[in-house]
C-alpha cells in the first residue's frame, strides 16, 4: 500500500481504462449528491480520504492492441493500468471537471478566446485537458487518446466521449441505463457547478478544482495476480453500491475463462469467448436500458433466463445467483477433470510414406480425453442465449409500435401488462425463443390472459397459484418437449377443474371477497380488477364503434382530488335528483348501490371529484363555468360507456341492475364464463333486493 496521492498525481503519467469485466457507470442521484456535498464542504486547506484506488498494470500483450493509446505508452512513457476497483470516482470526478471546463468556457470574459488563453489557476484549459481528459497525438491531431475510459467495444466509452466530454462526430451511440446514468451525472454537475458559480463568484470555482485535484486522496493499491484481480472486483465493489447479480455473473465468466488449460481453451479460444460474453452483456444491458424512463431490472432478467433454462426450485431468496455461481459456473467446476471417452471417435491423421494407412485410422479402444467439467461451449451457449433473450424481454414490458411484433401480438401483450403479468413474462419470452408461429403466440397470450382474469382477478387465487408448473412448462418449451397448444391446454384446464367458469362459474369466492369491500366503503370500486375490467368493455365498444376516447396511462393515474372512475349514484347523493330517485330503500341497500358494478363508470377525462355529487341530468351534460367554459364534460360526449349510459333517460336503482347485467354479460362472452342464472349475477352484483 502506498502513500495516499492526489488525483493529480494518480493522473500523472497513467492512462486509465475500465476493463471489459467490469460494470458500467452506477452512480445516482444519492451517490453524486453524497459526493458534492464532500467537495462543496472540504476546507481548502484540509485534504479527505476518498478511499481505495485498485490498479492492476495491463502486460504489454494487452495494451499493444490498444490503438489510440499507444503512442503514449511508447513514446512517452506513461503506464497502462486496469481500474479493479474505483471506477465510480473516478468516472465521477472525470465528469466533474469537464463540467468545471464547461462552465469556464462560457464565461462572458472568455467569449472567442482559444482554451490556451483562458485559465483555470495557473493551467489553461488545454492543459487542464490533457492532464486529466484527453491528448492528441501531435502533429496531425487525428488521434484522441482518453487517459480514462472504457474498453473501446463498451457502448458507455463512446457515449463518455461524444456525449460527455464533447468530441464531434459521434453517428449513432449505444444507450444503456449506464448511458443514462453518466447523461444524469453530466446534468448534475453542469447544474449544480453553475449555481455554485453564481452563489459563490469564480474564486470558489478555481478552489472547486483545486480541491478536487489536490485535497480528495486515494490509497493506492496495485495488484499482479490474475486472480486478486477477479477476487477483488467481486468484494470490493459491493463494499459500495452494490453489484447486481448480473454483474457478479459476468466477472465470474471472464474469469472462468483465464482458468482453462491451453490444451482446453487456446488463447486464441479464450479471447474469442471472452468478447462473446462481453457482446452477450453489450446486448442484454442495451436492451435493459433501452426505455430511458423506464429501464428494466438485470436481476429480473438474470432470474427469468434461470427459470428459462435451468430446474426451477422452490427456495426462498435469490436461489438462482446461489445456484449460477456456486454450482452451475463455480470455479471447482473448471478445476474438476471428467473423463469423456472417445473410443466412437476415429482420428483422422496424415498418412506419411512408410506408415500402414490401416493403422493409422484404427480407433485406439478404451481411449478417453480429459476435460472440465465445466466445458468453455457450456459457457459459450449460455451468454449466447441470454444475448437472444434479451430483445425479448424488452418486448414483452415495450409491445407497442414494435416493428417486431405482429399487430395482434402487441395488443395482447399490451392486455397482459395492463392486466398484471404475474409469473408470466418468462414463459412469454421463452414462446418468441422456441420454434412457434405468431398465430401460436397470440393463442398463448390470449389463455395467459384468461386464467390470470378469472384466477386472480375474479378467482382470488394466491399470487403464486400453479407457478411452479408453468415455470416448468417454460423450460420444456425451449428444449422442445412441449408445444404451445399442450400449454393452452394447461392453463384452460387449471381453470376450468378448479372453478368451472365454462360450464357454472364458482363466483362465491368473489362475492366474499367483494363484500369484505363492501365492509370498508368501496365494494365494486375497490376491486384490484376493476379498471382493467372496465377498460376491456370500453375497448369491444371501441372495436365496434372506432375513436378511442380513453388512454389507459391516464385511466390508471392517480391524481389528488381527480377521478377516473365515476359513481353515477354517487357516495354524497345530497342532490335532490338522488332523493327521489332512490326513495324508499335503507342506507344500507343505498351504500350496495353505489358501490356496485353497474353504478361504476369510466371516464374519458378524469374530473375533480366536488363535480361527481350533480344529479343525473347534470352529468348527462357538459358542466360549464360562469365564463362559459367547460368545466367537464358530459357523458353524451365522453367515452362510449359513458355515452351508452348517456342514453338511460334515468339513473334508478333499477338502470344500475340492468347495467350490471350488462357488464357481467360482456364478463361472460369476453373471457368465456357462465354464472349460473340471472339470480345468481343479482346476488353477485349486491342487488338482489331489486325484483
Amino acid at each position: 500500500m502506498k502513500a495516499l496521492e492526489s488525483l493529480k498525481s494518480i493522473f500523472k503519467d497513467r492512462v486509465f481504462r475500465i476493463p471489459d469485466y467490469q460494470r458500467g457507470y452506477a452512480w445516482t442521484t444519492r451517490q453524486l449528491t453524497d459526493f458534492w456535498e464532500d467537495v462543496t464542504n472540504l476546507p481548502g486547506d484540509r485534504i479527505h480520504y476518498t478511499g481505495l484506488l485498485s490498479l492492476k498494470k495491463a502486460d504489454k500483450e494487452e495494451w499493444s492492441g490498444w490503438t489510440e493509446e499507444r503512442w503514449l505508452i511508447e513514446d512517452r512513457d506513461y503506464v497502462p493500468c486496469y481500474i479493479v476497483d474505483g471506477q465510480q470516482r473516478l468516472t465521477t470526478f472525470i465528469i466533474m471537471i469537464n463540467e468545471i471546463i464547461n462552465l469556464t468556457r462560457s464565461l462572458p470574459d472568455n467569449k472567442n478566446k482559444d482554451d490556451e488563453d483562458i485559465y483555470i489557476g495557473t493551467l489553461n484549459l488545454r492543459q487542464v485537458q490533457e492532464e486529466y481528459l484527453v491528448i492528441k497525438k501531435p502533429p496531425q491531431f487525428i488521434i484522441h487518446t482518453y487517459k480514462f475510459g472504457y474498453e473501446t467495444d463498451n457502448p458507455s466509452f463512446r457515449f463518455l466521449r461524444y456525449k460527455i466530454l464533447g468530441e464531434s462526430y459521434s453517428g449513432s451511440i449505444q444507450e444503456t441505463f449506464y448511458t443514462l446514468n453518466l447523461e444524469n451525472a453530466k446534468s448534475f454537475f453542469a447544474e449544480n457547478i453553475a449555481s455554485y458559480y453564481l452563489d459563490n463568484g469564480w474564486e470558489a470555482i478555481e478552489g472547486l478544482f483545486k480541491k478536487t485535484t489536490q485535497n480528495l486522496k486515494f490509497n493506492i493499491h496495485e495488484i499482479d495476480d490474475d486472480f486478486d484481480v477477479f477476487v477483488a472486483f467481486e468484494t470490493m465493489n459491493n463494499r459500495g453500491k452494490k453489484l447486481s447479480n448480473l454483474e457478479l455473473l459476468k466477472n465470474r465468466l471472464i474469469y472462468l475463462t483465464t482458468l482453462y488449460k491451453d490444451s482446453e481453451l487456446s488463447r486464441d479460444e479464450q479471447a474469442v469467448l471472452r468478447s462473446k460474453i462481453n457482446d452477450a452483456w453489450k446486448e442484454v444491458y442495451y436492451q435493459l436500458g433501452r426505455n430511458k424512463l423506464k429501464p428494466l431490472s438485470d436481476d429480473d432478467f438474470l432470474n427469468a433466463h434461470w427459470i428459462m433454462h435451468f430446474q426451477y426450485t422452490r427456495e426462498k431468496g435469490e436461489d438462482y445467483i446461489r445456484f449460477l455461481l456456486d454450482d452451475k459456473f463455480a470455479l471447482q467446476n473448471v478445476y474438476s477433470q471428467v473423463e469423456v471417452k472417445s473410443a466412437s471417435i476415429i482420428k483422422v491423421e496424415e498418412v506419411r510414406d512408410g506408415e500402414d494407412e490401416d493403422e493409422s485410422l484404427a480407433p485406439e479402444k478404451g481411449e478417453s480425453l480429459v476435460q472440465s467439467k465445466l466445458s468453455p461451449k457450456v459457457i459459450e451457449d449460455y451468454v449466447g442465449s441470454l444475448k437472444s433473450a434479451a430483445v425479448h424481454w424488452y418486448n414483452t414490458f415495450n409491445p407497442l409500435n414494435d416493428s417486431e411484433l405482429t399487430r395482434e401480438e402487441s395488443l395482447w401483450l399490451d392486455r397482459l401488462n395492463r392486466i398484471g403479468i404475474a409469473y408470466f413474462r418468462p414463459l412469454i419470452t421463452a414462446s418468441f425463443l422456441a420454434d412457434c408461429s405468431s398465430a401460436d403466440r397470440v393463442k398463448l397470450f390470449k389463455e395467459i390472459e384468461r386464467f390470470i382474469f378469472v384466477t386472480f382477478r375474479v378467482g382470488r387465487a394466491f399470487s403464486n397459484y400453479r407457478n411452479n408448473e408453468f415455470f416448468k412448462s417454460t423450460r420444456q418449451l425451449i428444449n422442445g418437449q412441449i408445444s404451445i397448444e399442450d400449454i393452452c391446454s394447461l392453463l384452460r384446464k387449471r381453470v376450468e377443474d378448479w372453478i368451472s367458469p365454462a360450464t357454472n362459474f364458482e363466483y362465491q369466492g368473489f362475492k366474499t371477497y367483494i363484500q369484505r369491500l363492501y365492509r370498508n366503503g368501496g365494494g365494486f370500486y375497490d376491486w384490484n380488477g376493476l379498471r382493467y375490467f372496465l377498460y376491456e368493455f370500453e375497448v369491444e365498444k371501441v372495436e365496434q364503434f372506432g375513436n378511442q376516447k380513453i388512454d389507459w396511462k391516464y385511466f390508471v393515474r392517480s391524481e389528488k382530488d381527480k377521478v377516473s372512475i365515476e359513481h353515477i349514484y354517487p357516495q354524497t347523493a345530497d342532490d335532490n335528483y338522488w332523493e327521489q330517485a332512490f326513495m324508499g330503500y335503507s342506507q344500507e341497500q343505498k351504500k350496495l348501490m353505489t358501490g356496485s358494478l353497474g353504478n361504476l363508470l369510466p371516464l374519458s377525462s378524469s374530473i375533480n371529484s366536488s363535480l361527481q355529487n350533480d344529479g343525473f341530468p347534470g352529468k348527462k351534460a357538459a358542466k360549464m363555468n360562469s365564463g362559459g367554459e367547460i368545466v367537464r364534460r358530459g357523458y353524451a360526449n365522453g367515452s362510449h360507456s359513458e355515452i351508452e349510459v348517456a342514453g338511460y333517460e334515468d339513473w334508478t336503482p333499477e338502470a344500475i341492475l340492468d347495467r350490471g347485467l350488462k357488464l357481467l354479460a360482456f364478463m361472460e362472452r369476453r373471457w368465456d364464463i357462465k354464472f349460473p342464472s340471472k339470480e345468481s349475477k343479482k346476488e353477485l352484483l349486491f342487488l338482489d333486493f331489486l325484483r
